[in-house]
């Protein structure tokens, strides 16, 4: 290992704390899936059941066990808490960008630092790194497992063909049959573009086949045999049903994943389209020639990983954002190989792309400094606040320019892009964690219902959003029950319902003494304490 490749690893390790791990638990867990899926993992762990997710007590079949296996391991290791819990999205984004690294030190040297830290700095992989869910496992998984499937068609080793089966596996642990879906859709698509149909039977190699069954089924036939109902649920419900139906109410329009992926890819989004256009451009010029330019196909490849995702969830009739999220690496890479090429070449770009790219990458800059004010407020803060956040984007965006512009051009991209990153990143953690802990997170929350109990009591929701159902359940190690489905507990408890409700909590209750214990404003929640079934009031 050469001298240079230390300190490029050295200084990735840096920017990969500070981006992925850095502030972890600075804000509690956010929305309903966040604390869900860090509880299903904590009561795994209770039951030491690696098979099994189990959610309340009961078995909750949506999604698979890898990244339950990584909290649980996380949980084992430093224990059960909000930051711990985020860990595995932080280490296998680590391990795409390193990942990254090294293969562009293998097969595009010269750029290898530049992709890593493009993929790194993504607007998309930070906020997923920084989540406990199963989109940065499975985003992890599949990219490495693509990396690898081209490492073995530009290298023709099977170890990489082997790497590609066993990751795309994992994918397929992380999130469910979608893995090897889309991988095989996007081999399919490149063939048809490069007209190299060689690609789709030598890419279906039997023992690779065989080893991805191996690390693959094991859990689903386990699954299946303790819980008969695994397929339903699993396959035809939250598989087929949420890709056909609109049955969990995510309905968006059929272009809603185009904004996703532009803000997906900020601050990045300028150049990436640039290098969309420059791909296609030469594709269609040169597509005589394609087939044995590796280079040339290398563009392409990058083009169909980066569409394909975007293209198939549009048809989609539940949306998420985190559905395009293995998508977003395939930007990074084919930013990269523009950089390669135009390093290669000691050409220039226009000084409108790189004023556009300094607007873009810096506008994050003016919403992070003022995250406190927005996620309160919804709106901007008026007079000095917003005069001073605009004045520092403005310098960083006219510094950019001035920088990019130089004898060192893109040479100098990378650096002056990070900088606007980091300063959001920090600004988000340090002004604004207060705030978006107290509105979006049931962290505070639960800290006050523990100050007002003498012991632990149950928990109960009325009328309150899944996000706070779930997330008092972290919190709180305990299943929460809802007025809405009648689980009404026979003795006393506490009750969460918002403002508005308060006479539906004494219908509700009739019979039983009701005494109002407090109001947590910045989420509009009162909270009360309800007698025993029969108590006189």
């Amino acid at each position: 290992m050469t001298a240079r490749t230390r300190t490029d690893l050295l200084l990735l390790a840096g920017f990969c704390a500070f981006l992925f791990f850095y502030g972890l638990g600075a804000f509690g867990l956010i929305g309903a899936d966040e604390p869900r899926y860090a509880q299903v993992a904590r009561e795994m762990l209770d039951h030491h059941d690696w098979v099994t997710p189990v959610l309340g007590g009961q078995p909750w079949l949506e999604k698979p066990p890898l990244y339950y296996w990584q909290a649980m391991i996380a949980y084992s290791l430093f224990g059960v808490s909000d930051a711990v819990a985020r860990i595995p999205s932080a280490f296998d984004a680590t391990l795409l960008v390193m990942v990254v690294y090294l293969f562009f030190w293998k097969f595009r040297r010269g750029v290898e630092i530049d992709a890593a830290l493009i993929t790194a700095s993504c607007a998309a992989v930070i906020g997923y790194a920084r989540a406990a869910s199963t989109d940065m496992p499975l985003t992890a998984a599949f990219s490495i497992g693509m990396l690898a499937w081209w490492a073995w068609r530009e290298s023709r080793q099977r170890i990489y063909l082997i790497l590609f089966y066993v990751f795309i596996a994992l994918g397929m642990l992380a999130k469910g049959p979608v893995a090897p879906f889309l991988a095989g859709l996007i081999i399919v698509v490149l063939a048809t573009a490069t007209r190299d149909w060689r690609l789709i039977p030598t890419t279906l190699w039997p023992p690779g086949i065989a080893l991805f069954f191996a690390v693959a089924l094991p859990w689903y036939i386990l699954v299946q045999l303790r819980n008969p109902q695994f397929f339903r649920e699993f396959i035809l419900e939250h598989n087929l049903e949420r890709f056909s139906t609109n049955l969990y109410h995510h309905p968006e329009p059929f272009w809603y994943y185009i904004p996703v992926i532009v803000l997906a890819l900020v601050p990045w989004i300028v150049f990436v389209i640039a290098a969309i256009a420059q791909s296609l451009h030469v594709w269609w010029s040169e597509r005589e020639s394609y087939r044995e330019d590796r280079e040339l196909q290398f563009g392409i490849f990058s083009c169909c990983w980066l569409v394909v995702p975007v293209v198939f969830f549009s048809f989609s009739q539940s949306k998420l954002p985190g559905y395009i999220l293995p998508a977003v690496p395939a930007g990074a890479l084919l930013l990269a190989a523009y950089l390669f090429n135009k390093f290669e070449q000691e050409s220039s770009v226009s000084r409108w792309l790189i004023l556009a790219h300094a607007l873009v990458a810096c506008a994050p800059v003016l919403p992070a400094i003022l995250i406190g004010y927005i996620v309160t407020q919804h709106r901007l803060p008026p007079g000095r606040p917003t005069i001073y956040a605009v004045t520092i984007a403005s310098v960083l965006c006219a510094a950019t320019v001035v920088t990019l512009v130089s004898r060192m051009r893109l040479r100098m991209l990378r650096f002056v892009t990070l900088i606007p990153v980091v300063l959001a990143v920090a600004a988000v953690l340090k002004i604004g964690s207060t705030a978006i802990d107290q509105k979006l997170s049931t962290r505070p929350l639960a800290e006050e219902l523990a100050s007002v109990e003498m012991h632990k009591l149950p928990v109960a929701v009325f009328g309150t959003s899944r996000e706070v159902e779930y997330g008092l359940s972290f919190y709180r190690d305990q299943k929460v029950h809802r007025y809405e489905s009648r689980e009404i507990p026979a003795g006393e408890h506490l009750l969460i319902a918002p403002t508005t409700w308060m006479d539906n909590v004494e219908k509700i209750s009739s019979g039983r003494r009701v005494t109002w214990l407090g109001h947590y404003g910045p989420q509009g929640l009162d909270l009360f304490w309800i007698s025993a079934a029969g108590a006189k009031r």
